[in-house]
Parts: C-alpha cells; structure tokens; sequence
C-alpha cells in the first residue's frame, strides 16, 4: 500500500508528488501521458508565469534551478485600458529585490519537474497508465496492466474535467465567458527588457508577456464567435492585428503556430469526500486575466504538503478527516478570492460602457499615484502577502 496516490502528472499533480517525497512520504503518481512525450515535447506555445511565491515552493522541494534556466525574469508589469493616457506601471524594485515572477515555457516546467521526480526514492511514477476503475469505497485504484494501487490517500489533480471529481459524484460551477483566449508566440525586433503588459480591450484583455531573448508569449482575448477569424488570417494578416495591439515592440514575427481555447470558470462545490481531495484545475479553474491559474495550484500543494507533514510527525496519518477539512477550508477562501477577483476584472473591462470606461481609466491613474494601494496590488501580484 503507497501513503498517498497522485492521479494526474502535470505541473500541479507532479510538484505535490515531488514535495511529499521530498519530505520523505511514499507517493504514487499515475498519469496517461508518456514521460518520454515529456521530455521530447516541441514548443507548443503554452507558457505560465511563475509568482514569486510559487518559485520559492518549487526551489524549496528542488525543482527550480533546472527551470530558472529557462525562464524569463518579469522585471515590471504595466496596466492600461484601450487608449486611455492613464496607466499603471509597477515596479519590482518596489517590494523588494526579486522579480514578480518569470515566464517559463510549460514544456520546461514539466521536464525539470519530471527530473526531479526521478531523483526520489519515495516517488513511484506509473506511467503511461491505463485506469480501469477507480474504488473509492475500498481505496483502490486498477490498471489496464492489472495493478492494483492501494492508498490511504487519493489526490485528483487530474484537471478541469477530473475523473476523480466525476467518480467521487463531487459536482461543480461552470461559466462560460463567451470569449476564446488566442495563444500565440512572437519574436521582436525591440527588446522587451523584462516589461509584461496587459492591456485592456473592448473585447477583452490582451497580455503580452516577457520570454527569454527577444520574444514575448501573447494571451489575446476575444469574443467566441470572432476568434476564429483571425485563427484563419494568414499569418501575415495576424501580425498586422497583433502590431495594432502592440506595436511598441518593433517589427515582429511569428513563432511556430497559434492556439485557441476557451475561457471558462470552473469551482468544486467541494473538495473533499471522505480520504480523498482536489488540488489545482481539478478543484479551480479561472480566468487567465490575472495569469494566476497554476499559481493557485502550487499554493493547493504548498499548504497540503505542510499540513500532511505535521499530521503525520503526529501520528494521526495522511488522511485525518480534521486535516481535510482543514485543508478545504483554508484553500476555498483563498481560490474564491481570486476567482472573485478574476472575474470581475474580467467583468470590468472587458466592456465598453462609458461610465464604466472612465471609471477603469479613473481607477488606473488613483493606483499609480497612491504608493502604499501600488505596493498591495505588487506584492498580490507576486504572492508575497
């Protein structure tokens, strides 16, 4: 019998794994995907911001050097909406020494996590694995190769449409905001000296954020029924709309592909039922206005670590009901927070209302000169709170 088992081996499912290991508790992690898909991957435009409290998580279970060395330092954050003259600039020396966060290529992320997985006695990686069945009566869990994993504790990090939600009858809030997010890749000709900026469109935000050498990571938001349009522009076409967007950068060129999905909310109605929980997409999933997404995820497997660590040097096991309870609790608020937060961002602008458009533009030159409201939205920015 392993202590804990893991279903889902992403950037989330992976560090929770690494981090429990890390402090000496058997761990199995079951995933569909092949590690050597991991290793081999091909850029494919995805790309997250790692917040300054994420990164000090992963350094702390040994994960994050192998990634520093591919991540791009967010030195400033600027905010502004459409054509207002008013902005805010925000600036990490501010709050401190180190940068808000980096830009990592998730390919990166996930390959540096899996290498540090390897370097665990205590992590068992099943993978790819095939899942049969998934008793949760019995806290079992049966391959297509006719193991069988038996846990005390079963972690569901297996995303937005987790199987482990869905099997433990656990139902969820989903809304759909009407919008796609185009995710694209460009290099150019200016450089972008460590500046991510999300600005403010009718239509919805647009980020253009840092990644190493003179290239930027685009999230352009758009209404469902107009993103496909310019998934179909030539790419010549599609640079023109990016420049209109931002054309501070000097001229541009695409990198690789672009990408297109929709933007949905998605929140557990819980996250526990009796020894089993949710971490990451599989609990919460949000807007990328705030690119807090996996952020949330890491603080999920930060604070669950901790919590089963002190259970355990108590002798009350992996799988206390208190620690569960404790456990949702403490990480509902927080994700609700956010997801309050993310969605009325999003609310805000992306709208075209006049009161409301002056309001934001209002709003925006206030933050910049009060320093004390600057130095709270920085340190949420970075999760140094």
């Amino acid at each position: 019998m392993t202590k804990i088992a893991i279903i889902g081996g992403g950037m989330v499912g992976l560090s929770q794994a690494i981090a429990l290991a890390d402090a000496g508790i058997e761990v199995t992690v079951i995933d569909r995907e092949d590690p050597k898909t991991i290793l081999n991957t091909k850029f494919d435009g995805r790309t997250s911001a790692i917040a300054w409290k994420s990164y000090k998580f992963l350094d702390k279970i040994g994960a994050w050097a192998e990634m520093a060395r591919h991540g791009q330092p967010i030195n400033d954050i600027r905010v502004s909406d459409n054509k207002s003259p008013l902005f805010v600039h925000f600036d990490h020396s501010d709050v401190g020494d180190d940068p808000f966060g980096y830009i990592i290529e998730n390919r990166h992320i996930r390959a540096a996590l899996y290498k540090r997985a390897k370097q665990l006695k205590s992590l068992k990686l099943l993978a790819p694995a095939e899942i049969t069945n998934l008793d949760l009566e019995n806290s079992a869990i049966s391959l297509k190769s006719g193991d069988i994993i038996k846990y005390q504790l079963l972690i569901g990090a297996d995303g937005k449409n987790s199987f482990v939600r869905k099997t433990a009858g656990i139902s969820e809030f989903r809304k759909s905001y009407g919008q796609m997010g185009i995710v694209c890749t460009i290099e150019h000709e200016l450089p972008h000296n460590g500046l991510a900026h999300e600005k403010f469109l009718p239509a919805g935000p647009f980020a253009v954020l840092p990644m190493q050498g003179n290239r930027s990571s685009l999230v352009w938001t758009e209404p469902s029924e107009l993103a496909p349009i310019y998934m179909q522009m030539a790419d010549t076409e599609f640079l023109a709309e990016i420049e209109k967007r931002c054309g501070y950068l000097g001229k541009l060129k695409l990198v690789e592909g672009r990408w297109c999905y929709p933007l949905e909310l998605m929140h557990s109605d819980k996250y526990i039922k009796d020894n089993m929980l949710l971490i990451g997409d599989a609990a919460h999933s949000i807007h990328p206005i705030a690119g807090q997404g996996v952020n949330l995820g890491f603080r999920d497997a930060e604070l669950l670590t901790d919590m089963i660590t002190e259970n355990m040097k108590l002798g009350l096991g992996a799988a206390s009901g208190k620690m569960l309870e404790g456990y949702e609790n403490i990480r509902k608020l927080d994700n609700r927070m956010m997801i309050f937060a993310t969605d009325t961002l999003n609310r805000l602008f992306s709208n075209s209302i006049l009161p409301i458009k002056l309001a934001r533009s209002w709003g925006l030159g206030i933050v910049n000169e009060i320093p004390p409201l600057k130095r709270f939205f920085m340190r949420q920015a970075s999760g140094k709170t």
